[in-house]
């Protein structure tokens, strides 16, 4: 008995330390698989952006339907993410941020696998936006945690690097391990890859990840995230059926009217809450409002474009899914080297000027695309291709560190989920138009070069708004 009770002293002993609210201190180990788990997290969301792409024409062919349904299958996944993005980020304060990105990893995860295992495009489109709120409720709880886990500045600022350059790597990537798996093993592989990345996340934050401190008071603002989902989901809806019902169709028209109304009353809402999803004082900052604003141009370009070609590369060139992911790696290749650059241009020439001349780079490469035609060789166009990315790599690190710097310290973690949200609505917005536009009958080239235009307009007007807003007195 005695020799029992000295076995439970020291656990004994070691509850009243645990109280005391001293923290623990966390092995290197644990810090570096941490931010494995978090990188894992936030790279698997960027992969399926691209990844889902290349296989689009196999998925159009093996599930039939129209450039509709496949609209629907790339803006389901964006819908879900843009609307969900701001309130994960306050579920995650509200429960504890480890909680929230181990369920967001879950739910991503188990979307995943339907999305492998769908038998139609109904349940494929379901899945997708399972699949974005999933990624909505990773993306910015892995940064809290992050942020959890690196106390030091400088070492945190380094492990948001890696976390960055891990999710470039799985952008890049994305269409040229699609095209492969396709070729290999069909496209409901492309799904699949997602099941062990997944496991591995959810291990690795479980074991080693520490949970940040809840904050009971942070309230949920429900009205305001169903406002922005009807939102999103009007507008999308009207602009992708517009294409295949024609833009005079009741229901059409219907859905542009209720995607005002509801903008109306978001903004309304927003307005009058405690705690808003979206605190409209952020754009009462010029730099804020303007940064958004090219965030949101900007994708709506790219994503849209990136859309378009993996149709015309695959149905009107007769590229395979592993060609074209190869075909993008110049574009998206393009990316990461000038991200890294972009901080010392942004430093000699100014953040505003830098993303500036980034949008003037990629409007520049849209317009030397005009041209293209059925048949047009692929190295006519690669190097227009990869000037498009470059500009999206030099104006991307520059538009988040003015958009971070230009509100309170405090404030930083809602303006970067405004400035995602802005985003991918712009990718939302980018994938129904210039989709519509390219998927009517006999019209794709001429919806493809219409894009190219539309894009180029897009980009010099985010150029010249970020120049002269930030030169403009205050």
């Amino acid at each position: 008995m005695r020799s029992i009770a000295l076995k439970i002293q020291p656990g004994s002993a070691a509850r009243p330390a645990s109280r005391s609210g001293t923290k623990p201190p966390r092995s290197s180990l644990a810090t570096s698989l941490t931010l494995a788990a978090m990188s894992l997290g936030y790279g698997v969301v960027q992969l399926d952006v691209t990844i889902v792409n290349t296989a689009l024409n196999s998925i159009g062919t093996s599930l039939g339907g129209g450039v509709s349904q496949l609209q629907w299958v790339v803006s389901a996944y964006t819908i879900a993410f843009a609307a969900f993005i701001l309130t994960a980020g306050a579920l995650g304060d509200r429960i504890g941020a480890k909680r929230i990105f181990m369920a967001g990893f879950a739910v991503f995860t188990a979307a995943s696998v339907v999305c492998a295992l769908a038998p139609n495009a109904v349940v494929l489109i379901a899945a997708r936006a399972l699949q974005g709120i999933g990624a909505a409720i990773l993306v910015p709880n892995s940064l809290a945690l992050l942020g959890h886990t690196y106390t030091d500045e400088k070492a945190r600022g380094r492990a948001v690097g890696i976390w960055a350059a891990g999710a470039s790597l799985a952008l890049i990537s994305g269409p040229l391990l699609g095209g492969g798996i396709i070729a290999l093993v069909g496209w409901r592989w492309i799904f699949l890859v997602n099941l062990p990345i997944g496991l591995a996340g959810l291990w690795l934050a479980w074991r080693y990840a520490g949970e940040t401190t809840r904050s009971p008071q942070r309230e949920i603002d429900l009205p305001g995230q169903i406002a922005a989902i009807a939102v999103l989901g009007c507008l999308a809806g009207a602009i992708i059926e517009g294409g295949a019902l024609g833009w005079s169709n009741p229901l059409v028209i219907a859905g542009f009217a209720a995607s005002a109304v509801l903008a109306g009353l978001f903004v309304w809402r927003e307005n009058r809450s405690s705690q808003p999803m979206l605190p409209l004082s952020l754009f009462g900052h010029r730099m804020f409002a303007l940064t958004s604003l090219v965030g949101l141009l900007v994708n709506i370009a790219f994503y849209g474009l990136i859309f378009v070609f993996s149709l015309y590369f695959q149905r009107i060139n007769g590229l395979s899914p592993f060609a074209t992911g190869l075909a993008f790696l110049p574009m998206l290749g393009a990316v990461l080297p000038v991200n890294l650059v972009a901080a010392r241009v942004a430093e000699r020439i100014g953040a505003p000027a830098t993303i500036a001349v980034g949008a003037a780079l990629s409007a520049a490469g849209c317009l030397a695309l005009i041209g293209i035609a059925p048949g047009t060789s692929y190295w006519e166009m690669g190097a227009q291709l990869a000037i498009i990315g470059a500009g999206l790599g030099l104006l991307v690190p520059p538009l988040t560190s003015t958009l971070l710097g230009s509100v309170e310290k405090s404030r930083s973690g809602i303006a970067a989920g405004v400035l995602n949200a802005t985003r991918q609505t712009g990718s939302v917005l980018g994938v129904a138009l210039f989709g519509t536009l390219a998927g009517r009958p006999d019209a794709f080239m001429a919806g493809t070069h219409e894009s190219l235009v539309i894009s180029a307009c897009l980009l010099l007007v985010a150029a010249v708004a970020i120049w002269r807003g930030a030169s403009a007195p205050k």
